[in-house]
């Protein structure tokens, strides 16, 4: 009688602690983003609710969605965008720099050339 009672609480004690168990698990993503002031944490939330009928099928989009955020950086990709616009201007810096030399070059071969047309032209008019 007393190990029907036993079984019977240990029963109903495991199956709260199942029932809680999975109630926290699928607030994880609220926490991370409520930890990192995601400014979707609500939505992050509902959707983390919505994922105990479906089984938590969609928590771990729900997990991912709350790790991307972080408040410093935000999503990350405004960093990636200022990184491209500093290698594109790098890139016109040296374009500016290429032609100057290029303009400087042409600017010392130019006499020489010149100077040779000038010889080779004495050379011929002395033949």
């Amino acid at each position: 009688m007393f190990l029907d009672y036993f079984a019977l609480g240990l029963l109903i004690f495991v199956a709260l602690v199942i029932f809680y168990a999975i109630i926290i698990i699928h607030d994880i993503p609220y926490e991370i983003a409520k930890e990192r002031q995601h400014p979707h944490q609500d939505a992050i939330h509902y959707a983390g609710w919505v994922s105990l009928f479906t089984l938590h099928a969609i928590w771990p989009f729900l997990w991912i969605w709350a790790t991307l955020w972080r408040k410093e950086r935000g999503w990350g990709f405004q960093r990636l965008e200022e990184e491209q616009h500093d290698i594109h201007h790098r890139m016109d810096l040296l374009s500016e720099q290429l032609n100057r030399l290029q303009q400087q070059i042409d600017t010392m071969t130019s006499p020489v050339e010149q100077s040779s047309v000038a010889s080779t032209d004495n050379n011929e008019e002395k033949q």
